[in-house]
């Protein structure tokens, strides 16, 4: 009986998405390189490192058994929340937002972790929840709560779009998982109610300013609509 050349458990890695992966990642380290003045720090090093380390954590978590991702899901959820307390306490401050944790050799973002960890929690939620209940206000209000944890902790950074990346992941767990309609279609019609009042009131002026340019960056093409503008230039010409 003939083996193959390539050990099973590399083999059945899917390595048309890592492949590709592993090219963008050199590539953005090539440029990171040269922005950098043709040195790997601080930029390039630190991109790889990064790189290297969740490509590890991936591999890892691709052959756990489901078991114990039904069993991590949870702890991984409570770690991840008091990171983002860390955060409030000891971040780092940048762009005038507190989002990161000084690690030494890697800054980490603990909100950005918490996209796929809210996916995972709802899901053991759900997994376990009665489908009796699923009608119930059960099914809505301890969801609603672990989602409303980290929002509110991302929104003291402040950080708005990753607040609302951690609500939509959130919001697309709770429509897999069977909940009526009529819930997620009276949410929108109190969403886009609500829009307006929260435009004017509870968004910060930087926060205006960008929806504005987005709407019309020639308004402003050498200030805030800079990039846009220049980006229609670039493509118009050819890239």
């Amino acid at each position: 009986m003939s083996r193959s050349v390539i050990p099973a458990a590399i083999a059945r890695q899917p390595w048309r998405v890592i492949l590709p992966l592993i090219v963008l990642v050199c590539f953005g380290a090539t440029v990171l390189y040269s922005a950098a003045g043709g040195s790997m720090t601080p930029f390039a090093q630190s991109h790889l490192l990064r790189f290297a380390i969740f490509l590890v954590m991936a591999f890892g978590i691709s052959r756990a058994p489901s078991d114990f991702v039904r069993l991590v899901a949870y702890p991984a959820y409570a770690i991840v929340l008091v990171l983002l307390v860390l955060v409030e306490a000891l971040g780092a401050i940048g762009g005038g937002s507190q989002r990161w944790l000084n690690l030494g050799p890697i800054v980490l973002q603990p909100s950005e972790l918490m996209k796929p960890v809210i996916v995972l929690v709802l899901a053991q939620f759900y997994s376990t929840l009665p489908t009796g209940m699923i009608g119930s206000w059960r099914a809505v209000v301890p969801a609603g709560v672990l989602i409303a944890l980290p929002m509110g902790l991302v929104l003291l950074q402040p950080d708005l779009g990753t607040a609302l990346a951690i609500a939509f992941g959130g919001v697309v767990i709770m429509f897999l998982a069977g909940l009526p309609l009529r819930w997620f279609l009276a949410g929108g019609a109190a969403a886009a109610i609500a829009a307006p009042l929260a435009f004017f009131f509870a968004l910060k002026d930087y926060q205006r300013q960008r929806v504005f340019t987005f709407i019309d960056p020639e308004s402003d093409p050498l200030g805030t609509g800079y990039h846009i503008t220049q980006s229609k230039i670039a493509i118009g010409s050819g890239g």
